[in-house]
């Protein structure tokens, strides 16, 4: 018993840093949104440098701009940059609503019809992006925003 235990540890613990590798290979920058609801942003990569600011919200974007061994130097949307523990880190695409109150639509489009309304730090999951418009869904409700609205997408880029 004791060995197919050892050999199951193994065999997530080389799962797990398979998935780190895969996510050191991305390009930077990119996307990602932060797991924990209790996530530090250091001044260096690596837990004897000092915290600067502390995340109690999970799902907030941030965008990953450099990549050291376990560590990525994150910025959020009020342009603060610090290191994180990618373990911290999901490649999950979510957005936060910024500027004014943004209309929910039921198609990517201005002439369809108004769903909801969404205050600017709402944050919610994204997904289809295209020609300025992202599906985003947050509690429950779902519609299309034009990405002039959102920070976490690019204006011009495209999610599948």
């Amino acid at each position: 018993m004791r060995k197919s235990s050892a050999r199951a540890i193994a065999i997530a613990m080389g799962i797990c840093v398979a998935g780190s590798a895969l996510a050191a290979d991305r390009p930077v920058p990119y996307w990602a949104s932060i797991t924990a609801g209790d996530a530090l942003l250091r001044t260096g990569p690596g837990r004897d440098y000092p915290a600067t600011w502390r995340y109690r919200r999970a799902n907030l974007p941030v965008i990953v701009l450099q990549v050291h061994e376990s560590w990525r130097r994150v910025r959020d949307f009020e342009g603060s940059e610090g290191w994180m523990a990618a373990v911290l880190l999901s490649a999950e695409r979510t957005a936060m609503v910024v500027g004014s109150v943004q209309p929910l639509r039921g198609a990517p489009s201005t002439a369809s019809r108004l769903l909801w309304r969404v205050a600017p730090g709402v944050v919610g999951k994204i997904r289809h992006c295209g020609d300025g418009w992202c599906e985003f869904s947050v509690g429950g409700k779902s519609g299309y925003i034009q990405t002039t609205g959102l920070w976490g997408v690019g204006a011009k880029e495209v999610v599948d």
